[in-house]
C-alpha cells in the first residue's frame, strides 16, 4: 500500500520515525533535521483525521532505561513542529491506555524503544559464542515477536519512515509488520524518497555513472566498492582507505592511514575495474601533514612518495582536478564519505570541492546526484549545498547496505 492512497480517517496509524536527535547536556535537541524530515508523514495523518502515534530510538541504551536517552525531552519540539500538543507514553511497553484514549487528529510520542532489550532482539548478560548463548537466542526471539505484537496492538495501522534503522531488524522496524494486512502496512515519505533514490541509482542509472567512495577504511566498504563495479564506469576512492590501494602497488606512504591485510583485496578490486572496463580513479598527490592535528606542518607530495613520518590528509589540487573532469562529465552520481580528514579545517578543501563539483554537475549538466554518509552530508550542508544535489539521505548505515546489494528488512517487511 503506498501512504498517498490511504486515507487515515478513523484510523490509528502507529509510525516508527527516526527521532535520534543529538542534544546538549540539559537535554535540548541541537540539530532537529530528523524530526522535520518526518513532518510529511506525521502531518498527512492527522490532516485526514488520523491519531498518531509515534516510536523511535533515542542512542545505545543497550535495553537499559536511561534518563538521558528518554524521549520525554524532545516532546516539546515534536510537539513544536507538528503543531499538535504531543501527549508522552513514559513506557512504550505499557501504553495500551494511552492509545486507547487517543482521538483523531491527536498525537502520542513512546518513551525510547531501546530502552527494552526486545527491541533489538540480542540476548543481555550472556556471552557471545556459549550454548547459554544460543539458547538466550532463541529465547529472545520470541520476546522480540511478543514485544512487536504489542506495539502493533495500539494501532490499526503500521507506517515505517525511519530509513536509518531499515536495516536492522528490530522489533519496530520489521518485526511488527507480521501483524498487519497487506492494506494496513506502508512506508511513510521518507522512506519511500529514500528507496526511490537507490534504486534511481542502482537500478535505473543514466550513463556514464561515477561513485566517489572515501573515508578512512577500505574493510568499511569494500563490499560496496565490489558491487559498484558492475554498475559504473567511474569509481573514485579517495580519503583515508585510498593509502591502502597505493600501498598494494608498492606505493611508499608514509604514516598514512592504511590496512595491511587488505592489500590483497585492493589489488582484486584495481584488476576487476580494468577488466570490467571502470575507470578507476586514485589520488595523484596528497596533502600531508608532519602529526594528526589541525596545525601540523603541510606539504603536497606524490601520493606513491609520501617521506617517513609524514601522512596523507587531504585531496591535493591535482587529483581534485582529475576528479572535476569526471564528475562535470557524469550523468549520476553516488557519493560516500570524505576524501581528507574532513573534520580538521586545514584537511577539509579537498572533500568540499567535491560537494562543489556534484552540486555544479547536477545544477548546470543535469546530473542526478545521491549523496549519503555522515561526513558527506556535512560537506553539502557546511557549503549550503544540500538543495543543490538531487537527494541527501538520511541513513547512512542503511544507504550502504542497500548499495551492496543487500535487502533492507524494514523495506522487506513491507514490500515482500
Amino acid at each position: 500500500m503506498k501512504i498517498d492512497q490511504f486515507n487515515f480517517a478513523g484510523k490509528k496509524a502507529i509510525v516508527r520515525v527516526d527521532f535520534n536527535v543529538p542534544l546538549d547536556e540539559n537535554g535540548n535537541v541541537t540539530d532537529d533535521t530528523r524530526i522535520r524530515g518526518a513532518l510529511p508523514t506525521l502531518k498527512k495523518v492527522l490532516a485526514d483525521g488520523g491519531a498518531l502515534i509515534m516510536m523511535s530510538h533515542m542512542g545505545k541504551p543497550k535495553g537499559k532505561v536511561k534518563a538521558a536517552l528518554s524521549l520525554g525531552q524532545i516532546v516539546k519540539n515534536v510537539s513544536a513542529a507538528l503543531g499538535v500538543e504531543v501527549k508522552f507514553a513514559p513506557d512504550c511497553g505499557k501504553a495500551a491506555e494511552a492509545a486507547a484514549a487517543l482521538q483523531p487528529g491527536e498525537a502520542l510520542l513512546l518513551e525510547n524503544l531501546r530502552f527494552y532489550p526486545e527491541e533489538e532482539g540480542k540476548p543481555v548478560g550472556v556471552e557471545k559464542g556459549t550454548p547459554e548463548y544460543d539458547e538466550a537466542k532463541k529465547a529472545m526471539k520470541e520476546s522480540q515477536k511478543a514485544f512487536a505484537k504489542t506495539l502493533a496492538s495500539y494501532a490499526d495501522v503500521y507506517v515505517n519512515d525511519a530509513f536509518g534503522t531499515a536495516h536492522r531488524k528490530h522489533a519496530s522496524t520489521a518485526v511488527i509488520a507480521d501483524y498487519f494486512e497487506a492494506d494496513a502496512k506502508m512506508l511513510g515519505y521518507l522512506m519511500e524518497k529514500e528507496v526511490n533514490a537507490i534504486d534511481n541509482v542502482l537500478k535505473n542509472a543514466e550513463h556514464p555513472f561515477t561513485a566517489i567512495i572515501g573515508g578512512s577504511k577500505v574493510s568499511s566498504k569494500l563490499a560496496v566498492i565490489k558491487n559498484l563495479l558492475d554498475k559504473v564506469d567511474n569509481l573514485i576512492i579517495g580519503g583515508g582507505m585510498g593509502y591502502t590501494f597505493i600501498k598494494a602497488q608498492g606505493g611508499h606512504i608514509g604514516e598514512s592511514l592504511h590496512e595491511d591485510d587488505l592489500m590483497p583485496e585492493a589489488l582484486n578490486v584495481i584488476a576487476a575495474a580494468k577488466e570490467k572496463g571502470v575507470n578507476l580513479s586514485l589520488s595523484v598527490a596528497t596533502v600531508a601533514a608532519d602529526r594528526f592535528a589541525n596545525d601540523a606542518n603541510r606539504q603536497t607530495v606524490d601520493i606513491y612518495n609520501i617521506p617517513d613520518g609524514w601522512e596523507g590528509m587531504d585531496a591535493s589540487e591535482e587529483s581534485l582536478a582529475n576528479w572535476k573532469k569526471i564528475i562535470l562529465d557524469s550523468k549520476t552520481i553516488l557519493w560516500n564519505g570524505p576524501v581528507g580528514v574532513f573534520e580538521m579545517e586545514n584537511f577539509a578543501h579537498g572533500t568540499g570541492e567535491i560537494a562543489k563539483y556534484v552540486a555544479q554537475a547536477t545544477q548546470e549538466n543535469g546530473a542526478f546526484s545521491l549523496v549519503g554518509g555522515g561526513d558527506s552530508v556535512a560537506a553539502v550542508n557546511k557549503f549550503g549545498l544540500a538543495d543543490k544535489v538531487s537527494y541527501v539521505s538520511t541513513g547512512g548505515g542503511a544507504m550502504l547496505e542497500a548499495i551492496e546489494g543487500k535487502v533492507l528488512p524494514g523495506v522487506a517487511a513491507i514490500e515482500g
